[in-house]
């Protein structure tokens, strides 16, 4: 017997819900391993690809291997994701779990230029309008503008942040060169191992890498491996095809929300009220980019289902479901 169309799109809605709730608590997790960020994006990738590796496999035995023309996007990609992870912590130990999280949708402004510059698919109006908005926003949001959170580095946080965030513009930018074809597990699987490779190179020069650890922070990395990343993924993942990119967006934003609420009542971090409303600014932006005009909204109602051209790499953050093929994937 089928599903009836509200029952499927409200499965959909808990299932990028959870998934975001998932997210949300990545950066408290690396917070409260006590790792440095070279170990704690090592091993994250690490414990994770116990369980994508077998994942791949079975799906490589189903519909076959994956053409090293698109491999070629998944590895560049999964380089710039490691790069990400080693910087995002490092952002973490400077401003916090939520700030962090928050100051990471820089992404949301780097990607649309990298295809904008690629591929010449030029960016709305609105959304050039409000770059200088989600910047001021993310400058509050880091203690540059404003008071800082006693204990915090500001300027760290916030140049730390922007490096993960503009790695991680670049991983969605591979990945979804090599999107749409059949495979789903392998190329995050593929990007995974690559980003482990480059955690190594980069944490290894920079932080170090210490895998004696005591229990606790062991602990910590392995559920950050496997709910802020491996489940959180396979929540989302299935379900962003079965809502309309408006509304993926919208609940996706429930990500840096539910990061600072996180911080603040488990980790008992304690953001100023500047900061506050810079993470708001950020996030209000952020919607107001996501959002299909009128007439998009009509014009991919007539046309289907949203399809995405690679959904596994959504999770870490929010993507702007924006205008271009690329942007957007195939209907």
């Amino acid at each position: 017997m089928s599903v009836r169309a509200p029952d499927r799109h409200r499965t959909a809605a808990l299932r990028i819900t959870g998934g975001a709730a998932c997210t949300s608590v990545s950066a408290g997790f690396a917070k409260l391993s006590g790792a440095s960020p070279g170990t704690t994006a090592f091993l994250r990738c690490a414990i994770a690809l116990t369980v994508l590796v077998p994942l791949s496999i079975r799906e490589w035995r189903r519909i076959g291997p994956r053409p090293w023309r698109l491999m070629r996007f998944d590895l560049a990609a999964g380089m710039l994701l490691g790069i990400d992870y080693v910087f995002w912590v490092a952002s973490i130990e400077d401003v916090g779990a939520s700030i962090s999280t928050v100051l990471l949708t820089i992404q949301v402004v780097v990607f649309p230029l990298l295809t904008w510059l690629f591929h010449g698919s030029a960016p709305s109006r609105r959304f050039l309008a409000l770059i200088p908005v989600m910047l001021i926003g993310v400058t509050m949001a880091a203690g540059v503008i404003g008071q800082a959170e006693p204990g915090t580095d500001p300027v760290g946080g916030i140049v730390f942040g922007t490096i993960a965030g503009i790695a991680y513009a670049g991983y969605l930018f591979f990945m979804r060169q090599g999107g749409g074809q059949g495979h789903v597990v392998f190329p995050v699987c593929a990007s995974t191992t690559a980003a482990c490779a480059a955690a190594v190179v980069v944490g290894s020069v920079w932080t170090g890498i210490d895998l004696d650890l005591d229990l606790a922070a062991w602990l910590w990395l392995i559920a950050l491996a496997l709910v802020g990343q491996v489940l959180a993924w396979l929540l989302i993942a299935g379900a962003l095809s079965q809502l309309a990119p408006q509304v993926s967006a919208s609940l996706l934003l429930l990500h840096p929300v539910l990061a600072v609420v996180f911080g603040v009542i488990a980790l008992h971090e304690r953001p100023t009220i500047t900061q506050l409303a810079g993470c708001l600014l950020v996030v209000v932006s952020v919607w107001a980019v996501s959002r299909t005009p009128r007439r998009e909204r009509v014009s991919l109602g007539e046309r289907g289902r949203f399809r995405p051209s690679n959904v596994q790499d959504l999770p870490h953050s929010v993507v702007r479901p924006g205008r271009d093929r690329h942007d957007q994937g195939s209907t």
